[in-house]
C-alpha cells in the first residue's frame, strides 16, 4: 500500500540512520548470505552442526569429490563460518563458534513456522 500524501517524519528517519549498521558490515553480512546461498555449503553446515568432520568424512555424506568439498570448505572458512585444527596428517573441520549453529537452527526455525 503506498502512502497517499509525502510527509517524512525525520525523527524517524535520522534514529534509523543512525541505527543502521556501517556499509562495511552490511556489505559483510550481504557476503556472508551469499555464501549460504548454495545447497552444498548448508549441507556441510548442518553435517559440522553434529560434529566435528574431516573432508573425507563430508565428501562421503554428501557423495561428492574430495576436491569438491575441500572448495566449499575454502569458502566457507574464508567467510568465518568454519575452522579446522590439525590433527597430524588430518584436518578436522568444525563450525567457527556457536553463533553460526544459532543461525542455521533460527533459520530453520523460521521456514518450519512459514510452512
Amino acid at each position: 500500500m503506498l502512502c497517499k500524501t509525502t510527509i517524512i517524519n525525520q525523527d524517524n528517519v535520522d534514529a534509523i540512520l543512525n541505527a543502521l549498521p556501517k556499509e562495511r558490515e552490511i556489505d559483510d553480512l550481504s557476503r556472508l548470505y551469499k555464501t549460504l546461498a548454495d545447497p552444498t555449503r548448508v549441507r556441510i553446515l548442518l553435517s559440522l552442526s553434529k560434529q566435528e568432520l574431516c573432508v573425507c568424512d563430508l565428501a562421503a555424506i554428501l557423495n561428492m569429490t574430495v576436491s569438491a568439498i575441500s572448495h566449499q570448505l575454502r569458502l566457507l572458512k574464508d567467510s568465518r563460518l568454519v575452522k579446522y585444527r590439525r590433527d597430524g596428517k588430518m584436518a578436522l573441520y568444525s563450525l567457527d563458534d556457536p553463533h553460526v549453529e544459532n543461525m542455521i537452527n533460527d533459520s530453520l526455525g523460521h521456514l518450519k513456522e512459514v510452512r
